[in-house]
């Protein structure tokens, strides 16, 4: 997969020619690190369950997704005015240009962050200006991605199957609709709240149907071609991020259309949440077993780190606030329960894959220029017309 890096000795990997070499390759794929962090420290704020302390070390883990978010914003900037070429070619590659979605979801996450947990330490005015800023930034870009990203799949890649991968920029705008919600209280009341509310359940649908277009061409490509290249097996788990962010934004909309909405809207946004939630994250649970699976089947033989670890953080904190969701508008034990057991996954997912990151970069092994040693199988090759 063009998007990992190949392993190189230590030597060869730590020269300046090739570190010089990994800036001209950086790919948009560093953004899922950013995701997956800044949703440890939203999940972990909301969990119904009282830690000391959590809240305190969930802000300080959201400082940490705001300095990793700014600092690849940085590099992802030099390297479009630096190395062009090179980010076109990512634009035109199959197994890259998926993960610009990314960049909208990694946006949408620390702005989130922000009102969540962030105005403990910079203040509710700030905190909502940061949001504001980086909402409107990351719906634009993702909803950009959800239109461009198909229509280069369409008339300039071609592919020899369906990759999980293909889910990236189709369900950035259902992170829209997730967060969304949470600017609501920070604008006047009558049109403005309830137009951003209908453009959130609007995003929604684009999301949700657009997922229900390729979830079954993920799973017809396991039944007919068998299992995932190993290196590519850890992305089976971003099935579960349209999964977990729809349910986790339909339990917004309930918590939230009182007071926007008419009464019996309000009232079917809170039937909604729970009618559309349970069996999705029935559906969720059933493929995270799945997922889950297929990858200790791929460790067994002999699957080693990848920047795809990553998928085992976002899409699983979106079920984390998904299962909080429920838990508020069922008042379910279980769903408590299954949040609070999502987390401990998550943040031990984290801190593997954080871990086996900084290994990488401070061997250089993640910071090499691809072509030279091994590479993983690519599952598609790119045309032009």
């Amino acid at each position: 997969m063009a998007t990992l890096a190949p392993s190189l000795p230590a030597p060869l990997a730590t020269t300046p020619g090739v570190r010089a070499a990994a800036v001209r390759h950086l790919g948009p794929n560093w953004y899922a690190s950013v995701m997956g962090t800044a949703i440890v420290a939203s999940a972990g704020a909301t969990l119904p369950v009282h830690v000391p302390g959590l809240r305190t070390v969930c802000t300080a883990v959201w400082v940490l997704s705001a300095a990793m978010l700014l600092t690849l914003l940085t590099a992802r900037a030099a390297h479009w005015i630096h190395h062009r070429d090179r980010a076109r070619e990512h634009l035109l590659d199959p197994a890259v240009a998926p993960f610009y979605g990314c960049l909208s979801m990694a946006l949408l996450a620390v702005g989130a962050g922000a009102l969540i947990v962030g105005r403990d330490w910079i203040g509710e005015p700030a905190a909502v200006a940061v949001d504001t800023v980086l909402f409107t930034a990351g719906t634009a870009i993702g909803l950009a991605a959800a239109v461009a990203i198909p229509y280069l799949m369409v008339v300039h890649h071609k592919t020899e199957g369906a990759s999980p991968v293909w889910l990236l920029p189709v369900v950035a705008p259902m992170v829209s609709a997730a967060v969304g919600p949470l600017l609501l209280p920070h604008l006047p009341a009558g049109q403005p709240q309830q137009t951003l509310l209908i453009a959130c359940y609007a995003m929604f649908g684009i999301s949700l149907l657009a997922t229900l277009v390729m979830l079954p061409l993920v799973f017809g490509r396991l039944v007919t071609a068998g299992p995932l290249p190993l290196a590519l097996t850890p992305a089976l788990f971003l099935v579960l991020g349209p999964l977990g962010q729809s349910t986790t934004a339909a339990n917004k909309f309930a918590d939230v259309a009182p007071g926007v909405l008419p009464t019996p809207y309000a009232n079917g946004f809170a039937a909604f949440a729970v009618l559309y939630g349970v069996p999705v994250m029935g559906f969720a649970l059933l493929w995270l077993a799945l997922a889950g699976a297929m990858v200790l089947r791929a460790r067994r033989q002999g699957m080693g780190f990848a920047m795809t670890w990553w998928a085992f953080t976002f899409p699983v904190g979106t079920c984390v606030t998904g299962a909080e969701g429920l838990a508020r508008h069922t008042g379910l034990a279980a769903y408590r329960w299954l949040a609070i057991a999502l987390y401990v996954f998550l943040v031990g997912a984290w801190l593997v894959a954080g871990f086996h990151t900084l290994r990488g970069l401070f061997s250089g092994a993640l910071l090499a220029a691809p072509g030279r040693g091994p590479v993983a199988p690519r599952p598609v090759t790119a045309r032009t017309r």
